[in-house]
């Protein structure tokens, strides 16, 4: 009589075992990524919030299950934690992604302006962040000023000119050619204040852009206002210190901060008077922080 041997693979002891999703698992995911839209609600605001991420820390399965969620819809997570709560930023090809284009008309601006606002949402960025360590330091709050902005900007403008005379370019505006090149030209030649009939400061003026800009960046809970010195003061949110380093590679960015006109001391930036330095070659077509 022949013995019959089992050679089926044993099943390994204790492992783990897939637990089915539930629709009121799917729901709790989904409600962390709509909290995490909403960039001014704090988690240590909302106590459901607060339960949500805590879950998303020690649930591994619910942690993948919200990352999906949010990846189906076209955003990326930066981070989870109770000082960032669910930090998300858009895929380019996201409905939630937000286009120069679509930024000009909202802030009733000439589509021509568009690289002049990209612009001034780089500055900021350079102006809040100025050194990689500052990027790295979870505790950093950069502050910035409508004002000091602007001089940064106008700054940024006077050492490009230098290096387009010095190697016999064109320096006339050409408002038809993207890229950090172009715009500095056509901010350079904008009024940084303008006036009109009732003492308003003109969107169309430099101080008006950079003013839009940081308005919106408090809308998206990446600012807050502090005071109203030097045309408005902010400061950094944790969620703005995870979209600038998510951004940090950008081309346009580097260059800012190559100029060289923002030491940092005692953790508070400030601006330098223009002068030579050695040559920068600039990038063609450098990426501004959106979606083109």
């Amino acid at each position: 009589m022949t013995e019959h041997v089992d050679r089926s693979e044993p099943e390994a002891a204790g492992a783990p075992t897939a637990v089915a999703v539930t629709p009121a698992d799917a729901a709790d995911a989904a409600r962390l990524v709509a909290f995490g839209l909403q960039p001014k609600l704090q988690p240590a605001r909302d106590q459901e919030y607060a339960d949500l991420l805590r879950r998303h820390r020690e649930d591994q399965a619910f942690a993948r299950l919200a990352d999906a969620v949010a990846a189906g819809l076209g955003l990326v997570v930066l981070e989870v934690s109770p000082r960032a709560g669910m930090a998300v930023t858009a895929a380019e090809d996201s409905v939630f992604a937000v286009r120069m284009s679509d930024y000009a008309r909202r802030t009733a601006a000439d589509s021509g302006d568009r690289f002049l606002h990209g612009l001034a949402h780089l500055a900021v960025a350079a102006l809040a962040f100025p050194r990689p360590e500052d990027l790295a330091d979870d505790s950093y709050i950069g502050r910035v000023t409508v004002n000091g902005v602007d001089a940064f900007v106008r700054q940024a403008c006077r050492r490009l000119e230098e290096r387009a005379e010095q190697r016999g370019e064109n320096t006339d505006p050409a408002t038809d050619a993207p890229g950090l090149e172009t715009a500095w030209r056509i901010w350079a030649r904008r009024s940084a204040t303008g006036a009109t009939k009732d003492a308003r400061r003109p969107a169309a003026s430099t101080t008006g852009i950079v003013a839009k800009a940081l308005a919106f960046l408090t809308d998206s809970g990446f600012l807050q206002r502090t005071g109203d010195e030097s045309g408005g003061t902010y400061r950094t949110t944790a969620r703005y210190q995870l979209q600038v380093r998510d951004m940090a590679g950008s081309a346009a960015l580097a260059e800012l901060l190559e100029l060289g006109i923002v030491p940092v001391t005692g953790g508070t930036p400030s601006l330098l008077p223009a002068e030579d330095t050695d040559d920068l070659d600039l990038v063609a077509d450098a990426g501004l922080p959106f979606h083109s």
